[in-house]
C-alpha cells in the first residue's frame, strides 16, 4: 500500500474524530450555558401577571407573564435605532422599594449595568406606540404533576425568583406567593 493512501486514510479519520469531538463540545458549552446562569447570575425577584397555560403536549407547565415583559416606550434609550419586533432588547432591572425589579431602561445593545442593576435579554415580541412587549426565554415553567392548574389560579400572587447572568440570560430559581 503507498503512503499516499495511508495518510489520506488517517487525515480521513482524524477529520472523523475532530467532527465528533467537536460536536461534543457544543453540547457540552450548551449545558454549561444553563448552570453558568446561577453560578454567575445575580439574584431578582418579578412581579407575574396572569396567562393561560393550557396546552397538553408540554406536560404541567406554568405560562409566566411579567410586569417587566411590557415596557412603556419611554424606557427605550436607543436613539439610533426604533424598536422592531424580533430585536434583540436589553432590560435594565433596578429592585424597587418592595425588593421586586422594575425596568429602568431598554437598549438595542447591552449597556453597562450600575451598581444594584442586572440587564436581562430578551426579544422584542411586538412594539405599539403605549408600550413594548418583550419575550425573556423564561416564561414557560415546569411544575410537578397535578400542580399546574393550582399555579395558575394563584398566578396574579406570585413572585419570581430568578438569577440573571452577566451576559443576560435569565433562569428561574423558584416560585412564591405574596401576601
Amino acid at each position: 500500500m503507498s503512503d499516499k493512501a495511508v495518510t489520506g486514510g488517517s487525515r480521513r479519520s482524524l477529520l472523523k474524530v475532530g467532527i465528533v469531538v467537536l460536536q461534543a463540545l457544543v453540547l457540552i458549552g450548551i449545558a454549561l450555558s444553563v448552570y453558568a446562569v446561577g453560578w454567575f447570575g445575580k439574584d431578582i425577584r418579578v412581579r407575574t401577571v396572569p396567562v393561560d397555560p393550557r396546552s397538553l403536549l408540554y406536560g404541567d407547565y406554568v405560562t409566566l407573564g411579567y410586569d417587566i415583559s411590557r415596557l412603556d416606550p419611554s424606557l427605550w434609550k436607543d436613539t439610533a435605532r426604533k424598536p422592531e419586533k424580533g430585536q434583540p432588547v436589553y432590560v435594565v432591572l433596578k429592585p424597587g422599594a418592595d425588593g421586586i425589579a422594575q425596568p429602568v431602561g431598554a437598549y438595542g445593545s447591552k449597556p453597562m449595568a450600575q451598581e444594584g442593576e442586572v440587564v436581562m435579554k430578551g426579544r422584542i415580541d411586538n412594539s405599539w406606540r403605549e408600550e413594548i412587549l418583550v419575550k425573556y426565554g423564561v416564561e414557560k415553567y415546569f411544575v410537578p404533576e397535578g400542580t399546574g392548574k393550582t399555579l395558575e389560579d394563584k398566578a396574579s400572587r406570585l413572585i419570581v425568583h430568578m438569577k440573571v447572568a452577566p451576559w443576560g440570560q435569565a433562569k428561574i430559581e423558584g416560585l412564591e406567593e405574596r401576601s
